[in-house]
C-alpha cells in the first residue's frame, strides 16, 4: 500500500482485497472458511471522518459497519451535523451499530441492559435497527465472548474474532501485521478488518500524534464557533458575525 494511511490508501487496500476474490459481507453472513471480508469502523473520534470513508466505500459498491459511541467526550452523536452525517452514511448503504464502552458501567450484570438501552437510543436517533455491537477497548472477558450481546451480534464473538482472521489499525498502525500479509488472507479465509476513520482522513503519513493534534485544533474551532453562535458577549468580543440565534440572546 504505497499511500498507506490515507483515503487513497484505504481505497487501494479494499480494491486489492476485492481483486483477490474477497466479498464484503455483514456479520450475519460471514463464514470463516470463505473469502469473506467484514469492513468494520469504530468511530472513536470523528463522525465527519467516517463520512469520508463511507463515500470511498460507496464508490466501490461495498457496504461497511459503522459503530457509534454514545457516551464520549469526543463528539455528540445527537448534534445536528452529526445526525445528518450518520444519515448520509446509512444512505450510502452502510450499517450503523453501537460502539459500547463497557468500562462506564460498574456491574457485569448491568452490561447487557445498558447496551440494550444504548441500542434503543441509537435506533430512535437514526430511525434504523441496530443489529450489531462493537466494544470500545474491550476487557479480556469480552474478547471471544460466546453468543449474542443484548440480543445482537457483537464483533468479538468467537466466529468473528477467533475462527476468522482479525486485523486492526489501533493506535494508528498495523501493530500486529498488515492485512494483506495476514495468514487468513494468504489462505483465502475470512477476515474482519477493523479501522478507525480518524487515522485515514487527513493522515497522509503524518503519524498518529500529528493527526490527533489536528483533530483537536479542529474541534476547538467548532467549539469557538458554537460559543459565538450561542453567546452574544463571546461573539462580540471575538468580532464574529451575527448568527441565526442572535434574536434569542439566551446567554
Amino acid at each position: 500500500m504505497a499511500k498507506n494511511f490515507s483515503l487513497e490508501g484505504y481505497r487501494e487496500l479494499v480494491v486489492d482485497l476485492l481483486g483477490r476474490g474477497y466479498r464484503v459481507v455483514g456479520f450475519d453472513e460471514a463464514i470463516p472458511g470463505k473469502p469473506h471480508l467484514i469492513l468494520r469502523h469504530d468511530i472513536d473520534m470523528s463522525i465527519q471522518a467516517a463520512v469520508e470513508m463511507a463515500e470511498v466505500e460507496g464508490s466501490l459498491g461495498v457496504s461497511a459497519h459503522y459503530f457509534v459511541l454514545l457516551r464520549s467526550e469526543m463528539y455528540n452523536p445527537w448534534a445536528p451535523a452529526n445526525v445528518g452525517d450518520l444519515s448520509r452514511i446509512a444512505a450510502l448503504g452502510h450499517t450503523i451499530g453501537l460502539h459500547f464502552d463497557a468500562s462506564l458501567y460498574s456491574s457485569e450484570a448491568d452490561l447487557e441492559a445498558a447496551a440494550k438501552a444504548e441500542c434503543e437510543a441509537l435506533e430512535a436517533m437514526t430511525g434504523r435497527d441496530v443489529c450489531a455491537i462493537s466494544f470500545h477497548r474491550p476487557a479480556p472477558s469480552l474478547q471471544g465472548r460466546a453468543g449474542r450481546f443484548a440480543g445482537r451480534h457483537h464483533a468479538y464473538e468467537p466466529r468473528f474474532f477467533r475462527e476468522m482472521g482479525y486485523c486492526s489499525d489501533s493506535r494508528g498502525g498495523w501493530h500486529h501485521g498488515e492485512p494483506l500479509a495476514h495468514k487468513a488472507i494468504l489462505a483465502g479465509r475470512a477476515l474482519q478488518l477493523l479501522t478507525h476513520p480518524i487515522w485515514w482522513v487527513g493522515g497522509d503519513g503524518a503519524g498518529p500524534v500529528r493527526v490527533l493534534d489536528g483533530f483537536r485544533r479542529n474541534r476547538d474551532r467548532v467549539l469557538a464557533a458554537e460559543l459565538a453562535r450561542n453567546c452574544e458577549p463571546y461573539r462580540v468580543s471575538r468580532g464574529a458575525k451575527p448568527g441565526p440565534l442572535d434574536e434569542f440572546k439566551e446567554a
